[in-house]
């Protein structure tokens, strides 16, 4: 059977790193075999859920390349996959599974099903309630008949249990003395959780779902309910959770969660999909670095590991970095120039896009986050206007600062050519001449020309920012110092 998957998030809240996980994998699954992958939305808690969200949740799983082939907002043969579009399906269903004995209308309180509990831990049996607390068939429709409203609960058959081969799990198995008749159908009409996502999987023909463990429990009520609605049988993999660094559940204690934080702070979507990939899954041969259209050649729900998986956000900007480095210089400056004239003020000549082409390797190989490329560039295009506060005191208001500073305008300013490696030699020879480490003696020139001691290297910077401009920033420093 050619799989159908299905991504169905919430939008209760902005997509976060654990769902574009489950996303990935339902993505690569798919791709892998030849299958359908579907977006649903699952949009039925209209107190907590907003256009907003879904608008997040969109934008990114598209950020991350992760296109779906049919559900919400690009269409299919099952309407809008929206929940909130489905209410009288799911009454329908809840309707029938209510005529053949599969459930009931259900009468009682939370005051009576919390002394039902109460009750069998004491006695020490199981507190999942079984129905026990209702009212006769006839006595039900009466009270129904009256007006009294009542939820709508599965009957879940007892004595028994549910067992099924979970693909990254093994081998599950739930005791039905453990599993409550659960609700279905609120007393409002609305559907439950269990119930919408059954029905749809039922009628949108899936035959993976792929999610979260924490999803695990719900597992029998949704096989038990296919199975009265007379669908086919579906297989289940539940991903482990992921976890922060300190080995607890990944949670905004940990730092930000939200993909439009990252996608905002200057990651990379193939590094984003990269990592997560690996957090649970070996794509074998001992590789690290993997576009998504090798990931999906290789993947395997098979390898899915169930141990949890750390999100370590500073493996990730390593792996940012590596994918920065790894790209074109064209599709670099493609991505990184309008950062730059962002962080300029306005748009870059011609003249200095070509500048700003030579200084590209410089920069591409020490940045980690797309940002950075638009700090280290600035000083090319911006006089500097005030310096780094640290920086001044720690290099500058030192002895060695006004000594290297006037080592330098005297080497630099009769230099020809003005290129990288004539500058190299001239400043190592002031540093011999002055007596002074290449730390003491350079970074006061870094510090003139850019304001900061984090820039691209000094020598080639100087080549690009050119002579004039260079002497003039040196001196503007050095008068600073008097």
């Amino acid at each position: 059977m050619t799989p159908r998957v299905r991504f169905a998030p919430s939008p209760t809240g902005y997509l976060h790193v654990g769902a574009a996980r489950t996303a990935l994998y339902n993505y690569l699954f798919a791709h892998h075999n030849g299958g359908t992958f579907i977006l649903r939305s699952d949009d039925t808690d209209k107190d907590r859920g907003s256009d907003e969200f879904q608008e997040d949740i969109l934008e990114h799983l598209r950020w991350l390349g992760l296109e779906w082939d049919e559900g919400f907002a690009v269409g299919g043969p099952h309407g809008s996959y929206r929940q909130s579009d489905r209410y009288d399906r799911y009454r329908e269903v809840a309707r029938d599974l209510v005529d053949r004995g599969s459930a009931y209308y259900s009468f009682a309180t939370a005051g009576q099903l919390d002394a039902f509990k109460q009750e069998a831990r004491e006695a020490g049996t199981s507190p999942a309630y079984d129905g026990s607390l209702e009212p006769s068939e006839a006595e039900a429709s009466e009270r129904l008949a009256a007006g009294e409203t009542a939820v709508v609960r599965f009957r879940v058959p007892r004595p028994g249990a549910t067992e099924f081969a979970d693909v990254v799990r093994g081998d599950m198995r739930f005791d039905h003395a453990q599993v409550d008749d659960f609700v279905i159908l609120r007393s409002d009409g609305t559907p439950t959780y269990h119930l919408a996502s059954t029905v749809d999987d039922v009628d949108y023909g899936i035959t993976h779902v792929i999610r979260g463990e924490d999803l695990l429990s719900s597992t029998p009520k949704h096989i038990l309910l296919t199975q009265a609605i007379g669908g086919n049988p579906v297989t289940y993999a539940h991903l482990s959770l992921l976890m922060g660094p300190d080995g607890k559940k990944l949670s905004k204690r940990h730092g930000d969660t939200a993909m439009a934080v990252y996608s905002e702070a200057g990651y990379l979507p193939e590094s984003m999909n990269n990592y997560l990939a690996l957090l649970g899954w070996n794509p074998g041969e001992d590789d690290t670095i993997l576009p998504l259209e090798e990931m999906v050649r290789r993947f395997d729900l098979d390898t899915v590991s169930k141990n949890p998986a750390v999100f370590d956000p500073k493996k990730l900007e390593w792996m940012n970095g590596v994918y920065i480095r790894e790209m074109g210089d064209a599709e670099f400056i493609a991505v990184t120039l309008p950062l730059v004239e962002e962080a300029v003020g306005r748009t870059l000549s011609d003249e200095d896009r070509l500048r700003y082409a030579m200084l590209v390797p410089l920069v591409k190989e020490r940045a980690k986050l797309l940002p950075e490329v638009a700090t280290q560039a600035r000083f090319l295009f911006v006089d500097v206007d005030e310096y780094d506060e640290k920086a001044w005191s720690k290099v500058m208001a030192v002895d060695e600062g006004p000594v290297a500073l006037d080592g330098a305008i005297a080497a630099l300013e009769g230099l020809d050519p003005w290129t990288t490696e004539a500058i190299d030699t001239a400043l190592r020879a002031m540093l011999e001449e002055s007596e002074l480490s290449a730390r003491k003696g350079l970074q006061p020139i870094r510090v003139a020309i850019s304001g900061s001691t984090v820039s691209p290297p000094l020598f080639e910077s100087l080549e690009i920012l050119g002579r004039d401009d260079s002497l003039a920033r040196m001196r503007r420093a050095r008068a600073a110092l008097s």
